[in-house]
């Protein structure tokens, strides 16, 4: 699991006939879905502490949002999102067993 105080930069996006769908640009295949904003960070936290604790590999490095800024790709995905940056938190899922 990486250090408690590193973050991930996270797109959350929101179509209009549909809950908010949180993906992380450093992190393929790690999604989260939700109704609401504050439930969506929060799926988008348990989701990727879930996620780590069976990484095959290294862990992912996150960029910082300047270093994302000069991706050609990050900014096609971000143009209409809200960029947050999450924190992985154990504590979400724990709080399910």
């Amino acid at each position: 699991m990486p250090a408690s105080d590193t973050l991930f930069i996270a797109l959350i996006h929101k179509e209009a006939d549909s809950g908010y769908g949180v993906s992380f640009p450093d992190v393929p295949g790690v999604i989260a879905v939700a109704d609401t904003l504050d439930e969506a960070i929060k799926e988008a936290a348990g989701a990727l502490s879930f996620a780590f604790e069976d990484w095959d590999g290294p862990l992912p490095v996150p960029r910082s949002l300047e270093a994302l800024r000069l991706d050609d790709e990050f900014l096609a995905h971000s143009a209409e999102a809200v960029v947050a940056a999450i924190r992985p938190s154990p504590a979400y899922y724990a709080a399910a067993e």
